[in-house]
């Protein structure tokens, strides 16, 4: 009886994405015309008015007071949200109660609220005759119109980032590792601190970048509230469109060009100690 021989034919190599060639054309093709291509035009427009006149346009004391604002508020308001907003994460992750899914749904309303009807609502209620401005101007203390105001809107409008960021990955943590600690006689002190935290830091992290990305481009619900004083509560967004509006185009690209770089390398930086964290944690 002769033997007849079998032939395996394995199937070929298959990419995970289908279509991956053409996948990765559209893909590069689409940032590429509406990113790069858009910041390209970005940095090139500000060498129209040379080296000298670049740095004339960047360096006047009113364009250096709005960008320490920008970025200064910016980062203060990523720190309160990444405390406040792992604090708000972890109640409706941890907890029920009655209104919770209201109150999730309210984290979200930065999102959907348009930013001039947030400035609005803002310089309402923390005016001097506003409803919490005229009892904080009974102990002296002055939030709209200067830049305690930038920073309260800040603050608003970058929140739901830090909680959306963080409230998944807490879920995700469950409560076993927690009670694990417990049993091995770690106080509540000593598991949040050693245990939840470093699992947690790379997700606060990223969520504090993205709303310090967030608040330092901020300019609809900020103009309402901030006073709009020159190096006073002036932001750098404003500035740009008053350059704008002069139709100086290639002073405010060159400010513009200022707020890219250092915003990059604040990502980058935060991006980094994002990694380090995972990575030791």
């Amino acid at each position: 009886m002769s033997a007849i021989g079998v032939k395996l034919v394995l199937p070929k190599s298959r990419h995970v994405l289908p279509g991956f060639r053409l996948s990765l054309g559209f893909t590069i093709f689409y940032l590429t015309s509406l990113v790069l291509i858009p910041l390209l035009a970005l940095v090139l427009r500000p060498f129209e008015l040379g080296l000298d006149g670049m740095w004339n346009a960047i360096s006047t004391p009113r364009v250096l007071a709005s960008l320490r604002l920008s970025f200064g508020t910016a980062l203060a308001a990523a720190l309160i949200d990444s405390v406040f907003g792992f604090i708000i994460a972890w109640v409706l992750v941890r907890y029920r109660f009655p209104g919770r899914a209201l109150l999730d749904a309210v984290i979200d309303l930065p999102f959907a609220l348009p930013t001039a009807v947030a400035g609005i609502a803002l310089s309402t209620l923390y005016a001097p005759t506003g409803w919490i401005g005229s009892i904080l101007i009974e102990y002296g203390i002055k939030v709209a119109y200067t830049p305690w105001g930038v920073l309260v809107a800040m603050v608003f409008i970058s929140l739901p980032f830090t909680v959306r960021t963080v409230q998944p990955v807490l879920a995700e943590v469950g409560h076993d590792i927690e009670e694990a600690a417990a049993t091995l006689g770690a106080t509540r002190l000593q598991t949040i601190a050693r245990v939840v935290m470093p699992m947690m830091l790379p997700a606060i992290l990223t969520g504090a970048a993205m709303a310090f990305a967030r608040a330092a481009g901020e300019y609809g619900s900020i103009i309402f509230i901030a006073g709009n004083i020159p190096a006073v509560s002036e932001i750098a967004p404003l500035l740009i469109v008053i350059k704008l509006e002069q139709y100086d185009y290639a002073g405010a690209s060159a400010i513009g060009v200022v707020m890219l770089t250092a915003s990059f390398i604040m990502l980058l930086a935060l991006n980094g100690l994002q990694s380090w964290a995972a990575k030791h944690r």
